[in-house]
């Protein structure tokens, strides 16, 4: 077998064993493991200055190691002055060792990188096992050249599971090294 990310090795051979102790598990196949990293970035500041997209595609590009794609607006908004089909953000869909990857750089490099980080907040649940939180610049990913940033855009990061509850994704996301900030009892 070829090249392997450090968290799926990491996973195979300790979060699977960790996780069925805690929870009971019967089979491996019920242990709760990753399915993908969805990324999104809106620029709002897109409907006046198009070149900002094509910017936030080519720093995603660069964050992620997949190509980002723009994502278009549904309708039309007259006060944001929004047409149906404008550009007004990016998206990148992360899967496999390229999901394992960039969940390895964000918590060993990015998030330490994050001005004042305490841990990410562990409210970010949806109820089915899915994780999701905000990113307030850009800037803190090593990719990123400082002087080619002409405006600092957040980014939403969604870890989609296959748990079926909130108390085991936080588990295996703390398993993987994830910094919460405090470690209080979930449903």
């Amino acid at each position: 077998m070829g090249y392997q990310p450090r968290l799926n090795k990491m996973f195979q051979e300790e979060v699977i064993p960790e996780l069925t102790k805690q929870f009971g598990y019967k089979t491996v196949m019920q242990v709760p493991k990753l399915v993908k990293i969805s990324i999104n970035q809106g620029i709002g500041d897109a409907l006046t200055d198009k070149k900002l997209i094509d910017t936030a595609i080519a720093e995603m590009t660069s964050i992620t190691g997949q190509k980002a794609v723009p994502t278009v607006s549904k309708k039309d908004i007259s006060n944001f002055k929004l047409r149906k089909g404008s550009p007004i953000g990016v998206r990148v869909t992360l899967r496999g060792e390229k999901m394992y990857e960039f969940l390895d750089r964000l918590i060993s490099v990015a998030l330490p990188r994050v001005r004042d980080f305490r841990g990410i907040n562990d409210k970010g649940f949806d109820g089915r096992g899915n994780y999701t939180f905000g990113i307030p610049e850009q800037i803190i990913f090593p990719e990123i050249n400082l002087d080619k940033v002409n405006k600092i855009n957040g980014m939403d990061i969604t870890i989609v599971t296959t748990a079926n509850s909130d108390k085991e994704a936080l588990s295996l996301l703390k398993e993987f090294g994830m910094p919460f900030k405090n470690q209080k009892k979930i449903k």
